[in-house]
């Protein structure tokens, strides 16, 4: 009898390897951005001695850029850039109701806790906890905690605008249950920087 537990691989796969796909240099999916900052996360060395925290305004810094052209591909796909931001939040600390433009990202709380702020509710974000979202997702990030915070920001392809909106904007989306999307505001331009960065230039558009 005949079934798909009945199919067995006979010697040595490694051994055929036009069936392996090479390991990518960097990542490309949704699940290995995660996994980037996880391992980025769990090896404290490549962050802890670089954070600081200024009750002044936002403190902030680029772990790695990737450009797009140097982003892993095989076959059939295109390279995506990426860039890796490490942020702190000193206790009442926000980024501001925002939207990342193209980009795709994953926010990782390294340190402390932080509390995310969306047209669905609130939600607090522990040491370890991950948040995964595409373009045109609008959100709000605080600490509202009495401890400093840190988190790692991925963005994919590297971000280019911060599209800003007013809170009220989200007071509404309460009472309504939605926002319709990052437009229609004032737009921030960002050559290289973290979306919850500190304060940029704004312009209308």
């Amino acid at each position: 009898m005949n079934s798909d537990s009945d199919l067995q691989i006979a010697g040595d796969i490694l051994e055929v390897p036009h069936l392996l796909q090479p390991p990518r240099e960097h990542p490309a999916t949704v699940a290995e951005f995660a996994g980037l900052a996880r391992s980025i996360a769990a090896d404290r060395s490549q962050w802890e001695h670089l954070v600081r925290y200024d009750a002044t305004s936002r403190w902030y810094h680029r772990l790695r850029t990737v450009p797009q052209a140097l982003g892993s591909a095989r076959a059939g796909e295109t390279p995506i850039g990426y860039e890796v931001w490490l942020l702190s939040w000193v206790p009442g600390q926000g980024s501001g109701l925002h939207g990342h433009g193209g980009s795709s990202g994953v926010l990782t709380v390294l340190h402390g806790a932080l509390t995310e702020r969306t047209e669905r509710g609130t939600r607090a974000l522990g040491a370890g906890a991950q948040r995964v979202f595409a373009p045109g997702y609008v959100h709000e990030v605080v600490n509202d905690a009495l401890e400093p915070a840190v988190s790692l920001h991925i963005y994919f392809p590297g971000l280019t605008e911060m599209p800003m909106l007013p809170e009220s904007r989200l007071r509404a989306a309460g009472e309504t249950g939605d926002i319709a999307g990052a437009t229609g505001g004032a737009k921030t331009r960002v050559s290289a920087c973290a979306a919850e960065r500190g304060p940029v230039d704004t312009v209308t558009g």
